[in-house]
């Protein structure tokens, strides 16, 4: 920093701006900062970049980076005669579009987003502080704006930090198993000690990241989003989430799997704060457990949760879901580890959830003819997005290499799952309700159907259909609403359910999404399960290309 003339400053700038999702990488800025008052109280701050693209404190580091320009920009703060100041702000960028996938562009060169994400950002965040300040803003549990504003801006930042990945934050891309498609890389610096930020932790390794980017067509962001936050149970394992929140008790983490503990299915909401248009909100979870050993006491876990973009009427850039375990106490300084969730629009439009559209995901996901009701028209069928997951897990050093394993297997499954969701929630296939759209999103449904057809006649001899010429999605209609009960079970160390038809998922009380998490030896009693394994050898010995097992289950 140097002295200027009337009172001002002259410093030289070095920033980094977060990568928005894994598909692009992160941008720097080299620039000459003025600041001023002027005679009438005004505070003047302006800015742009110096030229040459070799400026800043690490050349090494900026490898990772690529350097964007920064023109004329800067604020004035004018004081009111009544009280108060007006905000004036400017950002005026060039991003450098030329360096990303054309798809991903338009998050790059479109003054509309800078404007979202930048400066409407920014005004939104003085207007907050102002009235907090004020004393207009009262939060739940006696806590202070301040502290709570903190805790978002940590579990914001934290997020930010694991999708991007910078080499001087300590993190390292690690190998990957032969398919590219979720990243895994390390970080060692995130170790508790006296000397390190609130956001470390007391295990004895540090944190591996996995993380994943895809493309979504005809999803609504601000849908997909809220169904996440509300439907838990439909993507997430409460193992994993019980193994990130016992790193914040104790000095070791032990692998999930090794406490025989599952998720109830009840998710309670604390709200704590939220910004005045709604735009951002944070709140607790209290997920409850369920000791599946009757020697074991339930445990519940929570979590501090922070959601943008989740409104009806939200015009944001950015629809996210970020949550971290936390201590049931919840202390002002407890660590936080942050998953979750970014949907960024790729098409300039408001998003395309208005406030007519049914939002009943929930009975819309069970077994019947609900359908989900579109009322955007065109525009909802030709949304594009970006959805960016990113999950934390604490590690101690000797088992970096299975939890790297663990991690990248457990995203692959969260993939999986929002790819479900997403043919549920899209109003592209109005036509169908929502497990069919789920089941015919994926090319090996009409395998499927036609194998289950062609199994039916060669046991029983007789057509499933009269219309035995039917194919592809008219084949997977009939069967999805053939008026009998129809399971296909794929039989490996333990059966699991891989497909039932309307009817079957009425019968079993499931939805389809949570189809492949029923495994059938639980809707057996002791007598059932033994005798359901000791038929499995003999249908495995046999040597039919397809096989049809035939079976009445009493249900009360």
């Amino acid at each position: 920093m140097l002295p200027a003339g009337n009172g001002g400053t002259i410093e030289l700038v070095y920033m980094q701006m977060y990568a928005p999702t894994t598909l692009v990488p992160a941008r720097d800025f080299w620039t000459l900062r003025y600041t001023t008052t002027m005679e009438d109280g005004s505070l003047v701050v302006c800015e742009r970049s110096l030229s040459g693209s070799g400026g800043g404190p690490s050349t090494a580091s900026a490898q990772q980076f690529v350097r964007a320009e920064m023109l004329p920009s800067g604020y004035l703060v004018r004081p009111c005669d009544a009280g108060g100041s007006i905000v004036h702000i400017v950002d005026h960028l060039d991003l450098e579009a030329w360096s990303v996938p054309e798809v991903l562009r338009p998050l790059y060169e479109s003054s509309r987003v800078v404007a979202q994400k930048m400066t409407t950002a920014a005004l939104r965040h003085i207007r907050q502080i102002a009235q907090e300040t004020s004393g207009e803003v009262v939060y739940a549990l006696g806590r202070q704006p301040a502290v709570l504003r903190t805790f978002s801006q940590r579990l914001s930042r934290g997020f930010n930090d694991a999708i991007s990945g910078f080499n001087d934050d300590g993190w390292s891309v690690m190998a990957g198993d032969g398919i590219e498609d979720v990243i895994i890389a390390c970080n060692s610096k995130k170790i508790r000690s006296n000397n390190t930020a609130p956001n470390a932790f007391i295990v004895p390794g540090g944190v591996i990241c996995a993380k994943a980017s895809m493309l979504l067509q005809s999803v609504p962001p601000a849908v997909l989003v809220r169904f996440l936050r509300e439907h838990r149970s439909e993507w997430a394992d409460y193992n994993f989430d019980a193994y990130s929140a016992s790193a914040l008790k104790s000095s070791s983490c032990s692998l999930p799997g090794l406490r025989p503990m599952r998720f109830s299915g009840s998710q309670i909401i604390m709200p704590l704060a939220h910004t005045v248009e709604n735009e951002e909100i944070l709140e607790v979870v209290r997920l409850e457990g369920q000791a599946l050993d009757e020697g074991l006491l339930s445990r519940d876990i929570h979590l501090l949760q922070f959601c943008t973009g989740i409104d009806e009427k939200s015009m944001g850039s950015c629809f996210q879901l970020v949550f971290a375990p936390i201590d049931e106490l919840f202390p002002d300084d407890a660590p936080l580890i942050s998953s979750g969730f970014r949907v960024i629009p790729l098409d300039m439009k408001t998003d395309g959830a208005p406030a007519g559209r049914t939002l009943d995901l929930a009975s819309s996901l069970e077994a019947g003819s609900t359908t989900l009701q579109a009322s955007g028209g065109a525009d909802d069928c030709n949304l594009r997005s970006v959805l960016t997951i990113a999950f934390q897990f604490p590690y101690e050093m000797h088992l970096q290499d299975s939890v790297a394993t663990m991690a990248r297997q457990y995203v692959r499954s969260i993939v999986s799952a929002v790819q479900r969701v997403s043919m549920a929630i899209s109003p592209s296939r109005s036509g169908l309700n929502a497990e069919q759209k789920i089941i015919s999103g994926f090319p090996e449904a009409a395998t499927l159907a036609r194998w289950i057809c062609q199994s039916y006649r060669f046991h029983l001899g007789v057509e499933l259909f009269r219309q035995a010429d039917e194919a592809g999605e008219s084949l997977l209609r009939m069967l999805w609403d053939h008026e009998d009960a129809i399971l296909c079970c794929s039989f490996k160390e333990k059966p699991v359910f891989t497909f039932a038809n309307e009817m079957g998922i009425n019968m079993l009380e499931t939805s389809f999404v949570a189809l492949q998490d029923l495994s059938l030896d639980k809707i057996f009693d002791e007598a059932g399960r033994k005798a359901l394994y000791s038929e499995i050898p003999k249908l495995m010995e046999q040597d039919d290309d397809g096989m049809l097992v035939v079976a009445k289950l009493g249900h009360g």
